[in-house]
């Protein structure tokens, strides 16, 4: 197995889905008898949003590339980013980068193609529903991508900043996603939605999701499982 290398802690709880479905799925493909190497550069969530909000992007891209380039020293050679924000910078960190560096949003908008969907909704952050650095990956394959109205995307972002990132799952906050999803799939006939950040996945699934989920984490973790079990 290839060792991965994880910048995690943006936040927490999603780092944590990251490290144990890895250990799980490639001690799997080793019927039992081997664990992946995992090393993890956690960064401070609150100084990472910070430097999002303030658009301090140069910043930003150094406060990452210098955990990229310990991951690289340690060994890693696979690498990626455990949340959808982070990857405003992605285009800057990929240079950057010395070994293969895996994009949540390319890997899912793959996905989206095998699919066949062609207009799908967009959670996330308000960085993420706001800006196009994920979006742009689904737009670059002729997807269309349709995020909520501004009180919606307000609403949808305190849920992730104030409760998914402590991995808080209120059952009344999970119906207001859900209501939030039927609207854009009635007044704009999404197929699916994309789950666009990472501690979203805490409220939301196929079971109580109104049209299909694109879950960028699960995406995102089972190509990273794919890339380690690779032999060279």
């Amino acid at each position: 197995m290839k060792k991965i290398g994880l910048i995690g802690g943006t936040g927490p709880e999603s780092t944590l889905v990251y490290y144990k479905e890895l250990n799980s799925r490639l001690n799997k493909l080793a019927d039992g008898k081997a664990f992946p190497e995992i090393a993890i550069e956690s960064i401070d969530l609150f100084k990472a949003l910070n430097l999002v909000a303030n658009e301090k992007y140069s910043e930003l891209t150094d406060y990452i590339s210098d955990r990229i380039k310990n991951l690289e020293n340690g060994g890693a050679e696979i690498i990626a980013l455990t949340a959808a924000t982070m990857h405003v910078v992605y285009d800057s960190l990929k240079p950057k980068a010395n070994k293969p560096f895996i994009s949540i949003s390319g890997t899912a908008a793959e996905y989206a193609v095998s699919k066949g969907y062609k207009k799908v909704g967009l959670l996330g952050t308000i960085f993420t529903m706001e800006k196009d650095y994920l979006s742009k990956a689904f737009v670059a394959k002729n997807i269309e991508v349709i995020t909520p109205p501004k009180e919606d995307k307000e609403i949808v972002h305190q849920i992730i900043a104030n409760e998914l990132e402590y991995g808080i799952v209120k059952e009344d906050s999970r119906s207001t996603l859900i209501s939030v999803i039927k609207k854009m799939q009635e007044e704009s006939g999404i197929e699916a939605v994309i789950l666009g950040c990472t501690e979203l996945p805490l409220a939301l699934n196929k079971d109580n999701c109104p049209v299909d989920c694109l879950d960028i984490m699960e995406i995102h973790i089972q190509k990273l499982v794919e890339l380690s079990s690779v032999s060279e």
